[in-house]
């Protein structure tokens, strides 16, 4: 690109290349032959048939797209329905549902923080989360994962609204927040807790509930959660649950609620099925955490360093982020779609294989995929 206003960029892919953190697209065909311990879909739904049907009667009712923002045209009955039954079933007052989870987070954040307040975010936050951080008009202040004495001594330096930010379970290692003390340290000095619940809501708590929901802090007049639906309930979109003057002050303040067009009424429909067979079928949450106990306790015994699931990611050390690659690629060959996570997408500088447990995983499956891991390191 010689010559072009973005020739920096012949630079920054060589870096890359010269780093091994080159990322490449790879479409996956409909029917793929992989043992999937890739993807985020943790109680096995993406491909149920009464939430495939569920898309396909929305489609058909509702149309292709949901046509325009929220506020114009975007939002049908279905939309409706699906908020007041998911926060019923999380334990919230109100939820307002978004395109995507990215755009939850985006708008929970960047409404929530106005200019003159603290973001207290954790280290270990999810890049939407950063980004939010990022965006809003307050002031930014990181603080050492997980710890909750951290986010009291950084509220204690300001003088006026704050919030702290954290994933509940963190998607790189899948070890979650300490929540309880996270919301005493900002009850200490009057701040609000909103926590990321992508990777806890169909997987901790009862029924899978989610984890503000097992701590005791759902419907809190404190607490916001943002959710996604694209991961156990195996549909596309997220949104935002909490009190009721917060989830309109979102409707009135959020940009990427305000100026983005609403979630497609396919994934609202499959998002509200899903909700609706998980509340019939609540051992799914638990299965699935089942699932990811025992891959690690059988990588563990294999010799791999493994870092113990706290809902149902299983992270393994690799040495390097090419060696990282090269796992994930030998991995592949031998019918296993595993994550691979390298720099930046990791906070820590370490790479790792991701490995999501599914709640519908066969024995012969699991031991198939430890059997695979361990051969191909």
């Amino acid at each position: 690109m010689a010559g072009s206003p973005f020739a920096w960029i012949d630079e920054q892919a060589h870096r890359r290349r010269r780093a091994g953190l080159v990322r490449t697209l790879r479409p996956r065909p409909a029917e793929s032959p992989l043992l999937d311990l890739a993807s985020n879909d943790y109680l096995g739904l993406a491909r149920h048939p009464e939430i495939t049907e569920a898309a396909a009667e929305a489609a058909r009712r509702w149309g292709g797209g949901a046509t325009g923002s929220r506020l114009v045209t975007g939002t049908t009955e279905l939309h409706g329905e699906l908020e007041r039954e998911l926060a019923a079933f999380c334990g919230f007052e109100s939820a307002l549902v978004f395109s995507s989870g990215y755009a939850a987070n985006l708008a929970a954040v960047t409404a929530l923080a106005p200019h003159g307040s603290l973001i207290v975010s954790d280290a270990g936050n999810h890049a939407s989360l950063i980004d939010g951080c990022r965006l809003a008009r307050g002031t930014t202040q990181v603080v050492a994962h997980t710890d909750p004495e951290a986010v009291r001594k950084a509220l204690g330096t300001h003088d006026g609204p704050a919030v702290a930010v954290s994933d509940t379970v963190f998607s790189v290692d899948g070890d979650a927040a300490p929540l309880a003390g996270l919301a005493a340290a900002c009850r200490e000095y009057g701040a609000g807790l909103v926590l990321d619940d992508a990777h806890g809501l169909g997987v901790l708590g009862d029924g899978g509930r989610g984890a503000a929901r097992a701590s005791g802090l759902a419907g809190a007049p404190d607490v916001v959660v943002t959710v996604t639906l694209s991961k156990s309930f195996g549909s596309q979109g997220g949104a935002v649950l909490g009190p009721a003057p917060v989830i309109d002050h979102l409707v009135n303040a959020a940009r990427t609620f305000i100026f983005d067009t609403g979630l497609a009424p396919a994934a609202a429909g499959a998002a509200l099925a899903a909700l609706r067979l998980l509340r019939r079928e609540p051992d799914r949450a638990a299965r699935a955490r089942r699932v990811a106990t025992t891959l690690h306790t059988r990588l563990t015994a294999e010799g791999l360093e493994a870092v113990r699931p706290d809902a149902a990611v299983v992270s393994v050390r690799a040495p390097s982020p090419e060696r990282a690659v090269a796992w994930a690629a030998d991995c592949r060959e031998a019918g296993l779609a595993v994550g691979c996570f390298r720099p930046p997408s990791v906070p820590d500088g370490i790479s790792r294989l991701r490995l999501t447990a599914r709640a519908d995983l066969t024995e012969d499956q699991i031991e198939h995929a430890v059997r695979v891991i361990s051969r191909t390191r």
